[in-house]
C-alpha cells in the first residue's frame, strides 16, 4: 500500500501589509503548512504533493523564503519527498533569474516538476534530476508522477499532447488547473469534456488552482481528478468553503481518499443595510447592532477577518460615516485582525422637482479623480482609463496583495 498527502494553494507570504495584524496573518499560512507537514510525518506517507501556488507571489520576501525552509525542514529530515508544480502565483515575472521554487528544488526541499517542450509543441517529461533540481517525471514505489504547472486558459487544448507524451502505467498527474462547473476561479480552467481524456492515461489527477475542494468522476463513476482546495482561507468569499487536504491510499491500483479538515482563521463577509438612516449617528448604531447579530458563535479565539459592505440610501453624506469610525466600532465589538470596508451607501437629496438624486460613494470618488486628472494634465484624454487604474491600485494597496515592483510595472505598462 502507498500513502500520500495531496495539498495545494498554500499561498505562503500572503498578508495584509497595511494592517496592524500583518505579522499574525503572515504566520497563519506557515502554521497551516506546518500542520500538513506534521500530519504527513505522523501518517508515514511515502510522499507529499503540492498542486501549485506554494507562494502567494513569485517575488517573495527573504523572510518568506526563510520561513518556508524552516517549515519544510521536518519533511526533508524524515526523508519524505515533497513534489510540487508551479501555480499562476508562483511564476516569477522575469525569467532571467532563478525562481524561489527552483531554488527550493535545487536545495532538496521540494522536487519541482516542469516538462520540456519539443519544437512541434509536444511535451517531454524528462526524469527528475536531483542534482539540477529539474525534470518532469519522478517514480516513487511504482507510481509514475508527472508534473505540469499552470499553462493558462488554453489548458484544455494541451490534454491530447500531455497524454501522448506518457508511455508508462500506474500514472499520476500533478496539474495546476481548474475545471469549469467545479472550480470557483474565473480563469485558468478547462471544460469537463476536455479534462476527461486524462482519465485514460492517469489513475489520479492531483489538481490545484481553485480554493474550493471538488472531485471529478468518469461517466462510469470512477473518481479520477481531485482538488483539495486551499487549507487556509486566502481571500474573502472563501468563508463557506470546506478547508483541508487529502490523505490518499493506493492499494492494488485503487485510489481511496480521505478529506482531512483544517482549522482556518475565522472569516466573515457581511452586508449591512443602513437604508433610511437620517444621520451618521443613527447609521452607526444600526451598524453596531447588525454586526453583533451576524458574528458567528464560535469557540475560536483567533481574531476574525472581516469584509463589510454598506448598502442603502441615506440622508447624510457617506463620507460622514468614515472608515476610521467604523473600524473603531468593530474593534470594540470583535477586534478583527483585518477589516475591509466597501461603502456603497447612496446620498439622497431633493432635486426640486419631486425626484430623488442618488449618488454612491464610488461615483463621487470617480468624479473627484476625474477632475484631478483632467486639470492641467497631459493625460486628460485618458481620464476614464486612468481613473479606473487609480482605483484598482488603491484597492490592491488596501488589500496588501501587491508588491511595489508590481505596481511600478502596472503603471509603466499603462502609461
Amino acid at each position: 500500500m502507498i500513502k500520500f498527502l495531496h495539498t495545494a494553494d498554500i499561498h505562503l507570504g500572503k498578508t495584509y501589509r497595511t494592517s496592524a495584524g500583518e505579522s499574525e496573518r503572515f504566520e497563519d499560512f506557515f502554521l497551516m503548512l506546518g500542520g500538513v507537514v506534521a500530519d504527513a510525518i505522523a501518517a508515514q506517507v511515502d510522499f507529499v504533493l503540492i498542486g501549485g501556488d506554494l507562494f502567494h507571489t513569485g517575488q517573495i520576501l527573504p523572510r518568506t523564503f526563510a520561513r518556508t525552509i524552516e517549515t519544510l525542514q521536518p519533511l526533508k529530515d524524515a526523508g519524505i519527498p515533497c513534489i510540487a508544480v508551479e501555480g499562476n502565483h508562483d511564476w516569477i515575472h522575469r525569467r532571467d533569474s532563478i525562481s524561489w521554487m527552483e531554488a527550493l528544488s535545487q536545495m532538496g526541499y521540494i522536487r519541482l516538476l516542469r516538462p520540456s517542450r519539443s519544437d512541434d509543441g509536444g511535451y517531454r517529461f524528462d526524469p527528475f534530476d536531483p542534482e539540477s533540481g529539474s525534470g518532469g517525471h519522478i517514480e516513487i514505489k511504482g507510481v509514475n508522477i508527472y508534473g505540469l504547472g499552470y499553462i493558462g486558459t488554453q489548458a484544455g487544448n494541451h490534454v491530447a499532447r500531455i497524454c501522448e507524451a506518457v508511455k508508462t502505467e500506474n500514472n499520476l498527474l500533478l496539474f495546476h488547473v481548474g475545471v469549469w462547473t467545479y472550480s470557483p476561479v474565473e480563469i485558468g480552467n478547462m471544460q469537463p469534456d476536455e479534462a476527461l481524456p486524462l482519465a485514460d492515461t492517469f489513475d489520479y489527477v492531483a489538481l490545484g488552482h481553485g480554493h474550493k475542494p471538488y472531485i471529478i468522476s468518469t461517466p462510469e463513476g470512477r473518481n479520477y481528478a481531485l482538488n483539495p482546495g486551499a487549507p487556509e482561507r486566502v481571500n474573502f468569499g472563501e468563508e463557506k468553503y470546506d478547508k483541508g487536504y487529502l490523505l490518499v491510499q493506493v492499494e492494488n491500483g485503487a485510489y481511496r481518499h480521505e478529506f482531512r479538515p483544517t482549522s482556518p482563521r475565522p472569516m466573515l463577509v457581511a452586508t449591512i443595510s443602513l437604508d433610511g438612516a437620517e444621520n451618521s449617528e443613527q447609521a452607526l448604531e444600526s451598524f453596531r447592532s447588525q454586526i453583533t447579530d451576524k458574528l458567528p458563535r464560535t469557540d475560536d479565539q483567533r481574531r476574525p477577518l472581516l469584509e463589510v459592505r454598506l448598502t442603502g440610501r441615506v440622508a447624510f453624506h457617506p463620507f460622514e460615516l468614515g472608515r476610521e469610525r467604523l473600524r473603531l466600532a468593530l474593534e470594540e465589538i470583535c477586534n478583527p485582525l483585518h477589516v475591509e470596508i466597501k461603502n456603497h451607501l447612496s446620498l439622497v437629496t431633493g432635486s426640486g422637482v419631486g425626484e430623488d438624486i442618488k449618488r454612491s460613494l464610488s461615483e463621487i470618488e470617480r468624479d473627484v479623480l476625474g477632475e484631478l486628472i483632467s486639470a492641467n494634465s497631459s493625460y486628460k484624454g485618458r481620464k476614464d482609463e486612468l481613473v479606473s487604474l487609480a482605483l484598482a491600485i488603491r484597492d490592491q494597496v488596501i488589500k496588501g496583495d501587491v508588491e511595489g515592483e508590481e505596481l511600478l510595472g502596472l503603471l509603466s505598462r499603462e502609461l
